[in-house]
Order: C-alpha cells, then sequence, then structure tokens
C-alpha cells in the first residue's frame, strides 16, 4: 500500500443516493499509521454512503479480526472486531472535526479520505485488556501460565472461619462515639 488514496471518495460525481464501499484492511495498513500493535489483521469494512443535496451520511460497519498479543501469557491471538458507527459530513467555512460523529469540509473539497476513520474506529474496538480467549476457558497450555500458578496465593486451610464473637477494642468504640456526636449536631444522621 503506497498511500491511503485507495480510501477517497469523490464525491463531486456522484448523484444523490445510496453507495457501497467495501474494504479489506490488512496489516500493511497498520504499517501505513506506524501502529504496531497489531501483528497481522483481516477486518472488513462496509461503508453505506448516503449522498443528501447539503451533507452525506456515512454508516461504517466492521467485521473480521486483529492478531493480538495476550497481555497474560504474551501469546498470540484473534481478537475478533465487530463495530459500527455513523458520521454526518457537512459544508462550512473551513475544516472542522471537533464532533466524532460530525465533519465539516471546506466548500472546495471535492473527495473524502476516510482511512483515519477506519484507523481510529478499530484500534478503539480492542478491548484494553486483551486476553487470550484459551486463558478464560482454561484450555490453553503455556509456559507461562504455568508459572503464574506457582505463584498464586493458597490458603494454608480453606476451612479457616472469621471469628465474629471477637470483642472490638474499646478505643474505636469511642472514636465511633465521637463520629455519631458530630453528625447529630450539625443536624445529620
Amino acid at each position: 500500500m503506497k498511500d491511503l488514496k485507495d480510501f477517497d471518495i469523490s464525491f463531486i460525481g456522484l448523484r444523490e443516493g445510496n453507495y457501497q464501499f467495501d474494504y479489506k484492511i490488512e496489516k500493511e495498513f497498520f504499517d501505513f499509521f506506524k501502529y504496531e500493535e497489531f501483528y497481522n489483521s483481516n477486518v472488513n469494512v462496509n461503508v453505506s454512503f448516503l449522498k443528501k443535496p447539503t451533507l452525506f451520511e456515512l454508516n461504517f460497519t466492521f467485521s473480521g479480526w486483529v492478531e493480538v498479543t495476550c497481555d497474560v501469557t504474551n501469546e498470540l491471538f484473534h481478537q475478533p472486531i465487530e463495530t459500527s458507527f455513523y458520521l454526518v459530513v457537512k459544508f462550512g467555512e473551513e475544516y472542522n472535526d471537533d464532533n466524532e460523529e460530525l465533519l465539516i469540509l471546506p466548500h472546495s473539497e471535492f473527495k473524502l479520505n476516510i482511512a483515519q476513520y477506519i484507523y481510529e474506529a478499530i484500534v478503539l474496538s480492542v478491548p484494553i485488556k486483551r486476553i487470550h480467549p484459551g486463558v478464560e476457558d482454561g484450555t490453553l497450555k503455556s509456559d507461562m501460565l504455568e508459572k503464574l500458578k506457582e505463584f498464586e496465593i493458597k490458603d494454608k486451610d480453606e476451612n479457616l472461619e472469621v471469628d465474629d464473637s471477637k470483642e472490638i477494642d474499646p478505643r474505636w468504640n469511642k472514636l465511633k462515639n465521637i463520629l455519631i456526636e458530630k453528625n447529630n449536631s450539625n443536624g445529620t444522621s
């Protein structure tokens, strides 16, 4: 991928109506953004582009996976990507993308590049804590998991009962009384 021209939507020649654009996002796409968290990717992006007289409506739908490392075991796995978002494009005096759901383009523009929106949507759809599905269901066998089990805290006697009959130190009771008196004097309970 030399550049991101494939993600340009030239709207100047389009008639009013609905258009579909499909993209397949692979590792080279993220290399262009110098994003190195994904080792591989296969995400299908469907963009529904509705051209109206004064604005455009874009519906992005993402499905696929990105290959990331597990935060617990450092094993590679495919993190599923299923997300969507909506964008409205209007025209104004100057470019403005302060609102994440509204983009304002200058009247002189004739195309819209959606690569940045695709990039951000995929990156933000990956959970902050990435855990291999095999860790969650217990099917993954890993040296790292075995090492973590060695350091797991285990009770010496799992049948220990908490003794509720112990008397509370009387000094604490005095402090509780001070707090209660203070609250009552302020009119609160």
